[in-house]
């Protein structure tokens, strides 16, 4: 990433442009550009039309997008507060997000029920995976979803994160109908960085210094959070801002619950309260807030997926923010853009689940031995058929396709009693283990 081209302040541009000179390009200079993008003075200098005042163009942009921003109560440096405007190119992509996720139970594309059958725990595990490699976690991805749905205890410090990932987000679950405290951020950090930290700082407690040092590709420092001694208030401040009501119920107060949620994710980074893990922080707050405005789905959506594939510019969007007087709206773009995306490969997994099953159950159809099964049980066959000599646990299956382990073991041993599955018990413990047989499609008396 190049070194970013820092723009003057607003206050300097008041000083150094005259009205004579950006008025008249008020009509050309707008909010985005032609093609939407909101562009920060890195960018936008070298996109100015030949013959025009490149800063009296940045001013007049600056001026049309102050018409549209919004404070809110939250103060970086120098006692200035945060802002962002929601242009009609974001303003799009959120209208998108929310027509294909829904809100509550309802979905164009995926029902209640069939968020059991198809989303299962294995998209949670992702998340948990990708957060964690994220942060530094080397563990294969193969090794690590085996060590989560077998609850194999982690070996070293990459399992240890994946495994805090997922435990993470089950407590973001569980507490997601709970008004924000910072003792609930402290609880999820420290769940976070359990056993799982690589300098000084400690699980669940707030840094006591300044000696953060975050730096950019050429190893300069390119941010420096606030003073130790604001945590507190600051975090105090960021939690009546995450509690208070912001829906539609007041127009002139509202908040999109996405933007919203992503603000609170930029704000734990920016403050930077821990010494090590603020951002698999971050992000729990971000799933915790956009979860307890039901959208129900995210629980299933990777958002450290897209981060990861473009760590780059989730990087210069924070960057972009901090040095053009505190404009989130940089940040809000990239983040609804990775939002989006995730949103559409989920879309794409779910038909890709659908269609796949659809010809898996036409298929087995024909067998006269499955004609009683349940569906659950028809999803475990399609595994097995899929690799045979698989294992599969009463505790794995109960994880993998969201049912309780009674019902899960129920399941097996009714393949098992149909001949289409093979009982064994581990050497190492007293689990009983249910082997796929090489020779299932004849077992199944399929053509």
């Amino acid at each position: 990433m190049a070194r970013i081209r820092v723009p003057r302040s607003f206050s300097q541009l008041e000083t150094d442009v005259k009205p004579a000179e950006w008025v008249p390009l008020m009509a050309k200079y707008r909010v985005t550009d032609s093609r939407g993008r909101y562009l920060h003075w890195n960018d936008f200098q070298w996109r100015v039309e030949k013959g025009d005042d490149t800063l009296a163009a940045w001013y007049a942009t600056k001026v049309a997008r102050m018409a549209i921003s919004q404070e809110f109560p939250l103060k970086a440096e120098d006692n200035r507060f945060f802002s962002y405007c929601i242009p009609e190119s974001l303003f799009a992509q959120l209208h998108t997000i929310d027509t294909l996720v829904g809100r509550g139970d309802g979905s164009p594309f995926v029902s209640s029920n069939e968020k059991d059958r198809y989303l299962v725990r294995n998209l949670m595990l992702e998340e948990a995976i990708t957060s964690s490699q994220l942060e530094g976690a080397s563990t294969t991805r193969d090794i690590a979803k085996e060590m989560l749905t077998k609850n194999l205890p982690p070996q070293d410090k990459s399992q240890q994160m994946i495994v805090n990932n997922y435990l993470l987000m089950q407590r973001v679950l569980e507490k997601k109908d709970e008004d924000l405290s910072i003792g609930l951020i402290l609880e999820l950090h420290g769940i976070a960085t359990y056993k799982a930290i690589d300098n000084q700082a400690s699980p669940g407690e707030i840094r006591k210094d300044n000696h953060i040092f975050i730096s950019d590709l050429y190893g300069e420092n390119s941010f420096c959070p606030p003073d130790w001694r604001t945590i507190p208030s600051r975090l105090q401040d960021l939690c009546a801002f995450a509690n208070e009501s912001h829906n539609q119920n007041v127009p002139s107060e509202f908040i999109h619950p996405i933007v919203k949620a992503i603000i609170l994710h930029f704000l734990i980074g920016y403050i930077h309260p821990f010494g090590d893990g603020n951002g698999r922080t971050a992000r729990a707050l971000f799933y915790r807030y956009i979860l307890r405005s039901d959208y129900w789905l995210f629980e299933y959506i990777s958002i450290s997926k897209l981060i990861q594939e473009k760590r780059s510019a989730y990087d210069k969007a924070f960057l972009y923010t901090e040095t053009d007087d505190f404009d989130l709206t940089y940040f809000l773009y990239n983040q609804v853009e990775a939002i989006d995306q995730a949103v559409q490969s989920l879309h794409d997994y779910i038909n890709g689940k659908k269609q796949a099953f659809d010809q898996f159950r036409d298929w087995i159809s024909k067998s006269p031995i499955t004609k009683r099964l349940k569906r659950g049980q028809l999803d475990i066959l399609q595994a097995a058929l899929e690799t045979p000599g698989k294992e599969f646990t009463a505790g794995q299956v109960a994880l993998d396709f969201g049912v309780t382990v009674n019902t899960a073991r129920s399941y097996l041993n009714n393949l098992v009693d149909k001949d289409l599955l093979i009982e064994a018990k581990s050497k190492n413990s007293k689990t009983i283990i249910y082997i796929a047989p090489a020779n299932l499609k004849t077992r199944l008396k399929l053509p």
